[in-house]
C-alpha cells in the first residue's frame, strides 16, 4: 500500500462479482468492479479515505448536488502490459484538470496523493477486472459532489470524492456520422465549458437524442454567437487533417483541455507534422472538402480514444470522408497510443503510471 498523507482503510469484498462478467462482450459503462474509493471533506479539510465494496449510497433528498448541480468528474483508463501489470494512462493530467473544474465550481481541491495514490490502490485491488482483449480497458471514474443537506442556494461546505471503475470495451465500433449543430449551444465564454462539470453533459442529452433520430451518431458543436466556429464533437475534442497539416480548435474557456488531445498533439509534433491550434470555421472545412484537401477527421477522448468521423453534415451539405482503411494519420495515432498504453513500446514520456 502506498504511503499517503491521510489514513486510507481498505475493506475487501467477501463476494466478488468478477465471475458474472462476460469479458468477451463488454459494454461501456454497464458493469462495475468490486470496490470503490470514498473520501469526505468537511470542516475545511479532507477526512479519512476508504476503499470499500461497491454499493449504493444513502443520501438525503436535500443533498446539494441533486438540486444545484455542484458536481464534477474525470475519465481515466487503466490497461495491462504483456506481463499482466496494470498501467494507468496520464492520471496526473486528469488530477490537474479535476482541480481546475473544482475551482470553477467552488469546490475544494483534491490532494494529489488522494487522487493518484488512492486510484492506484483501488486499481491494484481490482486489477483482475482489467480486460486484456484489443481495444478494452478499465475505465476509471473519479468524481466529487456537494453533500450539504441544505437546499438554499450557496456554495456547499461538505463534499464527497469517490472513484469507481468499470471494465470497458470500444466506445464506438465504427466511424461516426456527425451533424453540425447550429441550434443548440454547448458553452459560452465565461461559463463552465472548459470543466468536466455534470451540467455540461446533462444539457447535451436532448440535442443528441434529436440528431440520433435523424440518423446521426454525434454532434459537432459550434460557437454560441455566430454558429460558425468549431468547438467540440459530442464529448470529445476534434481534429481535421487538411492537406499536409492537422488543425484543431484552440483551447479557450468553452473547450475542454483533453488529455488525449494533448497526447495526440505531442505525438504528431514529435513526428514533424504541423499542428495548428486555432479557430476553425465550418466554411473552411467545407471548402477544404470540396477542393479535396480534407483527408481525415476524428474525435479524441478518454472513452473513445481516437474516433474516426465518416461524415460531417451541415444543413444539406454532407461531407463524406474516404474509407477508414485509406487513412494514415488517425490510424497510426491510434496504433501508437495503443502500444504506449498497453506497454507494448517504451514509454519515453512518462505517461503511464503503474498500479
Amino acid at each position: 500500500m502506498p504511503v499517503l498523507s491521510f489514513p486510507l482503510s481498505v475493506q475487501a469484498t467477501t463476494a466478488s462479482r468478477l465471475s458474472e462478467i462476460n469479458f468477451s462482450d463488454i459494454q461501456f459503462g454497464k458493469n462495475y468492479s468490486d470496490h470503490m474509493l470514498v473520501a469526505h471533506y468537511e470542516n475545511g479539510a479532507w477526512q479519512e479515505a476508504s476503499i470499500v465494496p461497491f454499493a449504493p449510497l444513502s443520501l438525503s433528498p436535500a443533498t446539494t448536488f441533486m438540486h444545484y448541480g455542484q458536481a464534477i468528474f474525470e475519465g481515466v483508463k487503466a490497461y495491462k502490459d504483456p506481463q499482466g501489470n496494470p498501467l494507468i494512462f496520464r492520471p496526473v493530467e486528469n488530477w490537474k484538470r479535476f482541480n481546475r473544474s473544482a475551482h470553477r465550481m467552488a469546490m475544494p481541491d483534491v490532494p494529489e496523493d488522494l487522487f493518484i495514490e488512492g486510484m492506484r490502490a483501488l486499481v491494484n485491488l481490482d486489477k483482475d477486472w482489467i480486460p486484456t482483449a484489443t481495444d478494452t480497458s478499465l475505465y476509471i471514474r473519479p468524481f466529487m459532489v456537494a453533500v450539504d443537506e441544505f437546499i438554499g442556494v450557496k456554495p456547499a461546505e461538505k463534499f464527497m470524492f469517490m472513484i469507481i471503475t468499470s471494465p470497458a470495451g470500444p466506445y464506438y465500433n465504427k466511424p461516426v456520422n456527425i451533424y453540425i449543430q447550429d441550434k443548440y449551444v454547448r458553452a459560452f465564454p465565461g461559463g463552465i465549458g472548459f470543466t468536466k462539470a455534470a451540467g455540461n453533459y446533462g444539457m447535451s442529452m436532448l440535442p443528441t437524442a434529436e440528431i440520433r433520430q435523424m440518423g446521426y451518431d454525434q454532434i459537432l458543436w459550434t460557437d454560441g454567437f455566430e454558429h460558425k466556429y468549431v468547438q467540440e464533437i459530442g464529448t470529445m475534442n476534434v481534429f481535421f487533417v487538411v492537406g499536409d497539416k492537422v488543425i484543431t480548435p484552440n483551447l479557450q474557456d468553452t473547450i475542454l483541455a483533453g488529455v488525449t488531445r494533448d497526447s495526440v498533439i505531442t505525438l504528431l509534433r514529435d513526428r514533424g507534422i504541423t499542428v495548428e491550434e486555432r479557430p476553425i470555421t465550418i466554411n473552411e472545412l467545407a471548402e477544404a472538402y470540396h477542393t479535396g484537401q480534407l483527408k481525415e477527421a476524428f474525435g479524441t477522448g478518454t472513452a473513445a480514444s481516437i474516433a474516426p468521423i465518416a461524415s460531417l453534415t451541415y444543413h444539406d451539405d454532407r461531407l463524406s470522408l474516404p474509407p477508414l482503411e485509406q487513412w494514415d494519420i488517425a490510424n497510426s495515432l491510434k496504433a501508437e497510443l495503443t502500444n504506449i498504453r498497453y506497454g507494448l513500446m517504451p514509454d519515453t514520456r512518462g505517461w503511464t503510471v503503474g498500479a
